[in-house]
């Protein structure tokens, strides 16, 4: 394999992702030594590369020469958003200094940014636990799963307004908790976010977590309804209970409108009670819900029980739109990272997919590495996705958001006497 891509570096020697794949398997390979002059033949093509210099850093750490990985490292870490892998080859290098603390420190922020980075010498050699796993909590007969996300909202493409939203009723009570105490505001609440599938609610929320370093529980259907009558409050009741005793927690309802459907829809009183029971939950009636932040998402907010929108509870319902022009950009530039590409023109391929959701772009993407794929298969090379291999995928993916707005369209005209769909007659350019 080796030879296959040094032979295809000399018809494309100014190739980037695929000098960045032959060092990388070199070093794969603990060929330490010609995985350094690959990663400096990228670096003289491209002198800003931080996987590179990174890359280089490591095998220059596996060399033995330590003064040289230290200067690198400490270029990578002067970064706006150094890697965590940078953290954790500093944190290494500093044990080689015996500088522990800091070194202790360094591997402590490698973990907070990419748990999966725990290395078991350095947890033995500087007692550094990790924080950020994942955890299973008994709540009645089940278990609550309280994840601790690693993505933030540098991982969303676009959707400012909404994370400034997001900011103010979840993110800025918590990293500014005196100046809402000052004004007798609870540090908590609800945000409910409404819009096509496939537009990132469900990323959003995740990403809301990891900003703020909380846990996040997601409860869908499946977690709470029980044939058996009392159950589903029981469970319901059970789920808040361990969001409350791991807080910061934000609580998660996808698809919301399947646990809070319009009681006068109803014709069982099981469905009344449920509800009954989720808005007592949100009340926070017996218990304290500060901290506690509740995210729902929906796609059919007309199907909602009106009581769910009442101050305290969802009292901030924001439309999540599909991404504009820039956002898709965004968005294809954060889900083609460390893939091979080769001058990807982002602006272009946005400008070419209009009404695309988050969920088209995945599709676009898979596509168009399906199409590679079977090319790499006759020649053994990964060949670098190009503009025109997205392109051509864009053209087969018809955008799944235009059937919503056909339903939404009708709801936001004859059914919004409260302006609650005002946004989506704005997006339509209706009003």
């Amino acid at each position: 394999m080796i030879n296959n891509l040094r032979e295809a570096i000399k018809f494309s020697p100014d190739n980037i992702p695929l000098r960045l794949h032959l060092a990388q398997t070199l070093k794969q390979y603990s060929y330490f030594s010609e995985a350094a002059e690959e990663y400096k033949n990228v670096l003289k093509r491209s002198s800003d590369h931080d996987g590179a210099k990174l890359g280089l850093a490591e095998c220059m750490y596996e060399e033995g020469q330590y003064s040289t990985a230290l200067v690198i490292a400490e270029e990578l870490l002067g970064a706006k958003k150094p890697a965590g892998a940078a953290h954790l080859l500093y944190a290494r290098l500093l044990v080689k200094e015996r500088d522990r603390p800091r070194a202790a420190d360094h591997y402590r922020k490698a973990l907070e940014i990419n748990p999966e980075l725990s290395d078991p010498e350095l947890d033995e050699m500087l007692k550094v636990p990790n924080f950020a796993e994942d955890i299973d909590i008994g709540a009645g007969e089940g278990t609550v799963h309280v994840e601790r996300p690693r993505v933030n909202f540098s991982q969303v493409g676009g959707m400012e307004k909404v994370k400034d939203e997001v900011r103010m009723k979840i993110i800025h009570p918590l990293t500014h908790r005196e100046l809402y105490e000052a004004y007798g505001k609870k540090i908590g609440g609800g945000i409910l976010l409404y819009g096509p599938p496939g537009c990132g609610k469900t990323h959003l929320a995740r990403a809301t977590a990891g900003e703020v370093k909380a846990g996040f529980i997601t409860v869908g259907i499946h977690d709470v309804l029980d044939m058996y009558i009392g159950q589903s409050e029981s469970k319901l009741h059970g789920i808040f209970e361990v969001a409350r005793a791991q807080r910061p927690t934000v609580l998660f309802f996808d698809e919301v409108d399947a646990l809070g459907a319009s009681r006068t829809d109803m014709r069982q009183s099981a469905g009344r009670h449920l509800i009954n029971q989720f808005l007592a939950e949100l009340d926070g009636m017996s218990s304290d819900n500060d901290g506690l932040l509740i995210l729902a998402a929906t796609n059919t907010p007309w199907h909602l029980d009106s009581a769910f929108r009442r101050p305290g509870r969802f009292d901030r319902i924001i439309f999540v739109p599909p991404p504009d022009e820039p956002a898709r950009a965004e968005i294809f530039r954060i889900r083609l990272t460390g893939k091979p590409t080769l001058d990807i023109d982002f602006g272009k391929i946005a400008a070419k997919t209009k009404d695309f959701s988050g969920a088209d772009i995945q599709n676009t993407i898979d596509h168009a590495i399906e199409e590679k794929l079977k090319a790499s298969f006759k020649t053994g090379i990964p060949e670098p996705l190009t503009t025109r291999d997205l392109l051509n995928a864009a053209a087969l993916v018809k955008p799944s958001t235009r059937e919503w707005f056909n339903t939404a369209r009708n709801y936001a005209l004859y059914s919004n006497e409260s302006g609650i769909y005002d946004d989506i007659l704005q997006y339509l350019n209706l009003k």
